[in-house]
């Protein structure tokens, strides 16, 4: 009797502990965002914080803007934290995701090399800087992987009355890569980039590179974060993708977000209010 008793016990620790390891492994969400939360450095830092007060484990597919939204339709991921303000609202007028909050914002920045072919350092017009790179047919090299900074890229080429793609001499180049990847080509092409503030000041390899054009109104990047619509996706870990947009807007979340810095330099800025958009 005894050791029926004990094989039962022995039975109901083991069914515990994989209960206990099936509901560890359940407590994550999954996060599609753009590379440059990745690239910057700020999930290493962020995402810590919001486990250690939450509990709540956070895998991230980092991805340009396009590519997670598209991870967000298909419903495999819980949230989208992502900066395209435009594809984001589509986004949620389509049904694919609710709850769109603010989170925080940053800029945009041109960066080109030292010998500056196109004459455009110190600027703070970018319409017109693209235009004087265009007419010098000095190499611009782009991302191409429809990204949030691509797309801005993008719009900034048609205001300045552009399409860049169709010019002659070669001079603009898709490297269909992420923003890393991008300076990289641009270092060693002694070319011209749109890079995000954030990527570019943890950026390693600047080499002759450096920001030319900063300022400009129409280089503001603000950043989103979404539910997953869990009406179209059932698997969607609501209750868990809620508790991290919930921290992310909170003072806490948004204290986090501010205290990053590379050299002094603050990468984000909170904007939960949205007062900045």
């Amino acid at each position: 009797m005894s050791r029926l008793v004990g094989s039962l016990g022995a039975a109901c620790l083991l069914l515990l502990g994989a209960t206990s390891a099936i509901a560890a492994e359940q407590h994550f969400i999954t996060v599609a965002s753009t590379t440059s939360t990745e690239e910057s450095g700020l999930f290493g830092h962020l995402l810590p914080a919001f486990t250690k007060a939450t509990g709540i484990q956070v895998h991230v597919v980092a991805v340009g803007t396009g590519q997670a939204l598209k991870i967000g339709e298909h419903g495999d991921c819980d949230v989208v934290f992502v900066h395209d303000r435009p594809a984001e609202l589509a986004f949620v007028e389509h049904g694919f995701g609710i709850e769109r909050r603010e989170v925080m914002y940053n800029d945009f920045v041109l960066v080109g090399p030292q010998s500056d072919p196109a004459h455009v350092e110190g600027g703070t017009d970018i319409v017109a800087a693209l235009r004087r790179i265009a007419d010098a047919k000095a190499p611009f090299v782009a991302r191409g992987d429809d990204s949030g900074t691509s797309k801005a890229e993008l719009r900034l080429w048609q205001e300045a009355g552009i399409d860049p793609k169709t010019g002659e001499g070669g001079w603009y180049r898709d490297t269909g890569s992420g923003m890393g990847p991008t300076l990289n080509t641009a270092a060693a092409m002694d070319g011209y980039t749109l890079s995000d503030r954030g990527t570019w000041l943890s950026f390693k390899n600047k080499q002759a590179l450096r920001i030319v054009v900063a300022g400009d109104r129409r280089l503001f990047n603000q950043y989103g974060v979404m539910l997953v619509n869990p009406a179209k996706h059932p698997t969607v870990k609501q209750d868990l993708g809620r508790q991290f947009i919930e921290w992310l807007t909170s003072p806490a979340g948004q204290k986090t977000i501010a205290d990053y810095k590379i050299n002094g330099e603050q990468l984000f800025f909170p904007d939960a209010n949205g007062t900045a958009s």
